[in-house]
């Protein structure tokens, strides 16, 4: 059974890493090269390697080299988990605009970005429409003086607000939304969705609309770019043809725009430079890691990868179920299966044929939300039971299907059970609210209000019933 345990990075799957090994009993030590949090952590240290020792196949230990202060340490653990995501080596492919290393004016990644001050009275550019291009983007034109966002695909902007006013992830992230989905052909969810991200203005109309609308690109986040583009503060452009000396040619447009600063929103890459090709191999911008977690072919499965996803939903609870559930397989409380069948599944996987219902998951570690975390949680019984639940305790059950799908359902039931998640869950939507009733609004009830929501639970009450018979 592992004791210690080596974990890298203390971003947020690191610290949930750390959580989880606590809880259960383990002794994590977290290595960090910053120095901006601290505990069980030690600071501004840099791994070197991460090798297995000599007898390895029998005990599953790892020799962790380290490097702080100029000096190199060497300690011996039981397991590592390695916590460095997806975001760690900006990608900035110069190579793609012809002429750049001609331009006199500022260009950098739009990691290095700090505050917008740069772009006081400056004409800008940010290359990508992520959800940094966007926030930069938007943030500059408060003070640039043109702000240009040149983008290639298109991509769903949503805001933050939606329906009635809502978070839009407390709207959208449900259980019965998600079977819904799932249950749909993938051209009618397309279809559908392409409806409803229309419904706060045409995409089309303001040179954002997705050019591939089968294949889910990652929504951006943004309550103010409508308004900035409406207001001519921001302009939509296509990919570049052209870098100048003080200026850009777009595809397309013929005329030349004069440009100061050029902010490069092109994502990032990652890589494991402390570990052997033959522990993970990166390819194609994923690993050969068995849901997203473990390394199919090691002999012992004493090393897990938290993180490496990006699950359509929260990004913190999905690294934490993923530690939850590895932290048991490294203590040797859950087993994998033999590493033909993980191999198997991980090929299949790679291959990302479309199953032709709900979304089409297209982009390597893409992953649907909800399906990925309550598998994860049938691996340590932890998975809510709706069945169960409606004969039981039939107010929570109908919650926890139509409500916000919110991490306090993980905690209902299995280890790391939480006494307090069923009032949690139930009182979600008052705590939401709070914030927004600082003036309180007298509302008189209407009897046909009444009467309809009554009519609405009891079609809810048989649309369940449907399902689980």
């Amino acid at each position: 059974m592992a004791r210690r345990v080596a974990i890298v990075g203390a971003g947020v799957s690191g610290l949930a890493s750390v959580k989880c090994c606590l809880e259960e009993g383990l002794e994590p030590t977290c290595f960090e090269r910053s120095h901006d949090l601290g505990g069980l952590w030690r600071f501004t240290t840099k791994v070197c390697s991460i090798t297995k020792c000599p007898d390895f196949p029998v005990s599953g230990q790892w020799e962790v080299v380290t490097l702080c202060e100029g000096k190199h340490e060497s300690a011996i653990f039981d397991a590592v988990m390695v916590c460095t995501g997806f975001l760690t080596n900006p990608y900035l492919p110069l190579d793609s605009f012809p002429g750049i290393n001609a331009f006199k004016g500022q260009y950098f990644h739009s990691r290095q970005y700090k505050h917008p001050d740069i772009f006081k009275d400056k004409r800008v550019l940010v290359v990508g429409m992520g959800n940094s291009g966007t926030d930069i983007a938007v943030e500059a034109s408060h003070l640039a003086k043109k702000v240009f966002l040149s983008t290639t695909g298109g991509a769903w902007v949503v805001s933050r607000v939606f329906d009635s006013g809502y978070p839009w992830d407390m709207v959208v992230t449900t259980r019965f939304q998600n079977l819904l989905r799932n249950s749909l052909p993938t051209p009618v969810v397309t279809w559908l969705m392409a409806r409803k991200m229309d419904s706060r203005f045409s995409h089309a109309n303001y040179g954002l609309i997705p050019k591939d609308r089968t294949q889910l690109k990652e929504f951006v986040l943004n309550d103010e770019l409508p308004g900035r583009i409406i207001t001519g503060k921001v302009l939509i452009r296509p990919s570049i043809k052209e870098v100048k000396e003080n200026s850009v040619i777009f595809n397309n447009t013929p005329k030349e725009e004069p440009i100061d600063i050029i902010v490069f929103a092109t994502g990032y890459t990652f890589a494991f430079p402390f570990l052997d090709e033959s522990v993970v191999k990166v390819e194609d911008g994923q690993a050969s890691l068995y849901k997203y977690i473990f390394p199919a072919h090691l002999q012992k499965p004493t090393l897990a990868v938290i993180g490496l996803i990006k699950p359509l939903g929260s990004m913190i609870p999905t690294g934490e179920t993923q530690a939850r559930w590895a932290v048991r397989v490294l203590k040797g409380v859950n087993k994998l299966p033999p590493p033909s069948v993980m191999i198997e599944e991980v090929n299949a996987r790679k291959e990302n044929k479309p199953s032709w219902f709900g979304l089409c998951y297209c982009k390597a570690l893409q992953t649907d939300y909800i399906p990925y975390i309550d598998e994860l949680l049938t691996y340590i019984n932890a998975k809510p039971n709706l069945f169960s639940l409606l004969l039981t305790d039939p107010r929570l059950a109908l919650t926890v299907f139509f409500g916000p799908c919110s991490p306090y359902q993980f905690r209902l039931t299995g280890p790391g059970k939480w006494e307090g998640a069923r009032n949690a869950i139930m009182t979600q939507w008052d705590r939401t609210l709070k914030v927004t009733k600082s003036r309180i609004v007298q509302e008189s009830p209407s009897p046909f209000e009444s009467l309809l929501k009554l009519f609405s639970f009891l079609a809810l009450l048989i649309a369940v019933f449907l399902i689980f018979l």
